[in-house]
C-alpha cells in the first residue's frame, strides 16, 4: 500500500474487535491441592481478558490424567460442578487461549498431552516460538505424529525425544533447542514445573494458598482465589513444584530480562502487578506523560473504553481538563455476534460502543486510546463523536506508534496493513479525521516505566513493536519475508 491509498482501509467492513492487539494466552498451575481443578478455573477466569477463544484444564488424580478442554469462555464450561467433577485430583494446570499460532479448532486447545516414557506430560504455552514451524518441519520429517497446528506440541515432541533420564532434565534439553517467548506450566505425575524463556519476555508468577504453591500468568490470578504473591518466576529460570516444595534451575547463562512492555500498555489486567508495577499505576502515569507531551486546548478528556481508562485518567489530572465518560460500552456484545448483512455490520462499532451525546455535544474532546493498529476502529469512533455534536476531536494515544509486526505471542498484522507503518502522522490524522493526533514517544513510555528514557544499548523492555529492535532470532522468517522486514527497519532507521 502506499503511503496515501487509504481506499481499501477506509472502505473495507471491520469488526471493532478485529482492530485491536489480540492478546496472547494465560496460563495457571497449581499443585497439592485437593480441590485443584475447581481453583485452576478460578484463575482462568480471571485470566480470561488474555484469550477468549478456548479454555482447558488438566488434573492428576494421583493415577491419571484427566483432561477438559472446550471451544469458548471458561465461564461457560468451567463453572459447571459436573465438569470439574470429571477432573479429579490435587494437581491441575490449565489454559486461555486466543490462537497466535494454529486455528482455533479443539485439537489445538491446550493445555497438550502425551504420554511419553516415563508417564504422561502436559503442557501449556504463552508465548510464541520464532523457531516453532522450522523444527515442527524437522520433527515431521524424521517421523513425527503432529496432532494439533499449535506450536506448543513442538515442546511435548522434544521432550518426548531426549535421551535424559529425569522429566526435568529432559524438559530443559527441549527449552535449550527452541527460541523467541515463552511462559510454560508443565504438569507431571509428580511435579509441576514452570520455566519462562531467557530473556522473561512473557510472565510468570509464583504464588501461594495455603501452603501450595500457584503458577500463573498475572498476580490478578492470584487475588481472586485468595493467594499470596510470592516472586516473579525469572527471567531463564525453571521451577520445580512438588512434594518437597519448590526448586528453582537456572539452566541458561544469565541475561539482563526484557519483559514485553505491551503487557503495561494493554495485556494485563489493571489490578495486576507486573514485575513490580501496577499495571494500573503505569498505564495513569503514561497519560500524565502524554499531556505534557502533547498538550491541547480542550472541554473533556474521554477514554476509548475499557483501556484507555487509566490513561486518560492521567491525561485528564495532568492537563487539568476534566474527565468524563463520553462512550459508553456495552459489556455484553459478544465476539460471535451474528451480523447478517454489511448494511448492519457497518453499524458494527455502536453494538460495543455508544457516544454519551450529554457529555459529547458542544465540546472540543480529547480522546485517548491505549494503541492505534489498523485504525479502522479509530475513524468510527471519531465519526461516533462527531455525530454526537463535538465541535473538536483531538485523538491521543498513549503509547508509541506501532510500526513493526510481533513474533512473540501477540497476535499483529502484518506490516502493510499497520497503520503508523505505512503512514505519516499527517496522512494518518486525515484518514482517522480527527482535529490533531500524536502518540506517546518511545522515551515517554520509558519515563511512565519509571525509567530514565530508552537505552538504545541495552533497552530495559522488549519493544520491538515501536522500535523494530526484535531481541531474539527470527527463525521462521528468515526468508524472503524476513529481508524485506530487515530492509524496511534499514531504510526507518
Amino acid at each position: 500500500m502506499s503511503h496515501h491509498d487509504t481506499t481499501p482501509l477506509a472502505e473495507a467492513y471491520f469488526d471493532p474487535e478485529e482492530d485491536r492487539l489480540r492478546e496472547e494466552c494465560g496460563v495457571f498451575g497449581i499443585f497439592g491441592h485437593p480441590d485443584a481443578a475447581a481453583i485452576t478455573a478460578l484463575g482462568l477466569h480471571a485470566l480470561q481478558h488474555r484469550g477468549q477463544e478456548a479454555a482447558g484444564i488438566v488434573a492428576f488424580d494421583g493415577r491419571r490424567f484427566n483432561s477438559e478442554r472446550r471451544l469458548g469462555l471458561v465461564g461457560d464450561h468451567f463453572s459447571k460442578a459436573s465438569t470439574i467433577a470429571r477432573l479429579p485430583g490435587s494437581a491441575a494446570i490449565g489454559h486461555v487461549r486466543y490462537s497466535t499460532t494454529g486455528e482455533t479448532i479443539l485439537r489445538n486447545v491446550q493445555p497438550l498431552f502425551a504420554e511419553l516414557d516415563g508417564g504422561g506430560l502436559a503442557v501449556a504455552h504463552n508465548g510464541n516460538l520464532t523457531n516453532g514451524l522450522t523444527l515442527r518441519r524437522e520433527l515431521v520429517r524424521d517421523g513425527a505424529i503432529c496432532q494439533s497446528t499449535s506450536d506448543t506440541e513442538v515442546i511435548l515432541h522434544l521432550v518426548a525425544r531426549s535421551r535424559k533420564h529425569r522429566v526435568v532434565d529432559r524438559f530443559i534439553e527441549s527449552l535449550r533447542q527452541i527460541e523467541g517467548a515463552y511462559a510454560l506450566v508443565s504438569l507431571t505425575n509428580k511435579k509441576l514445573i514452570g520455566a519462562r524463556d531467557p530473556l522473561g519476555i512473557r510472565p510468570l508468577v509464583l504464588g501461594e494458598l495455603n501452603g501450595k504453591y500457584i503458577l500463573a500468568s498475572e498476580t490478578c490470578a492470584l487475588d481472586i482465589i485468595g493467594a499470596q504473591f510470592v516472586r516473579d518466576i525469572e527471567n531463564g529460570e525453571v521451577v520445580v513444584i512438588s512434594e518437597e516444595g519448590v526448586q528453582s534451575l537456572r539452566p541458561f547463562l544469565k541475561r539482563p530480562q526484557r519483559p514485553c512492555i505491551f503487557e503495561y500498555v494493554y495485556f494485563s489486567r489493571p489490578d495486576s502487578v507486573v514485575h513490580g508495577r501496577s499495571v494500573y499505576d503505569v498505564r495513569k502515569r503514561m497519560g500524565e506523560q502524554l499531556a505534557k507531551e502533547a498538550p491541547v486546548e480542550a472541554d473533556v478528556v474521554i477514554p476509548v473504553p475499557d483501556s484507555g481508562v487509566p490513561s486518560a485518567l492521567g491525561y485528564s489530572r495532568e492537563a487539568n481538563i476534566p474527565f468524563e465518560l463520553g462512550i459508553i460500552r456495552n459489556h455484553y456484545v459478544g465476539r460471535t455476534f451474528i451480523q447478517p448483512s454489511q448494511s448492519i455490520r457497518e453499524l458494527g462499532v455502536r453494538m460495543k460502543h455508544s457516544a454519551n451525546r450529554a457529555v459529547v455535544a458542544g465540546k472540543r474532546i480529547v480522546l485517548i486510546d491505549d494503541s492505534i493498529v489498523r485504525g479502522t476502529t479509530s475513524v468510527k469512533i471519531v465519526q461516533m463523536m462527531r455525530e454526537a455534536g463535538a465541535s473538536e476531536v483531538h485523538f491521543r494515544i498513549s503509547c508509541p506508534p506501532i510500526r513493526f509486526p510481533d513474533y512473540y505471542g501477540i497476535d499483529t498484522p502484518t506490516r502493510d496493513k499497520l497503520l503508523a507503518a505505512t503512514h505519516t502522522l499527517e496522512e494518518m490524522r486525515a484518514f482517522i479525521g480527527c482535529d490533531s493526533l500524536a502518540f506517546l514517544s518511545v522515551d515517554g513510555i520509558y519515563r511512565a516505566m519509571g525509567e530514565d528514557g530508552r537505552n538504545d544499548a541495552q533497552p530495559q523492555f522488549t519493544d520491538h513493536c515501536f522500535t523494530g529492535d526484535y531481541p531474539t532470532l527470527l527463525t521462521d522468517v528468515m526468508g524472503e519475508s524476513a529481508k524485506q522486514q530487515f530492509s524496511l527497519l534499514a531504510e526507518a532507521s
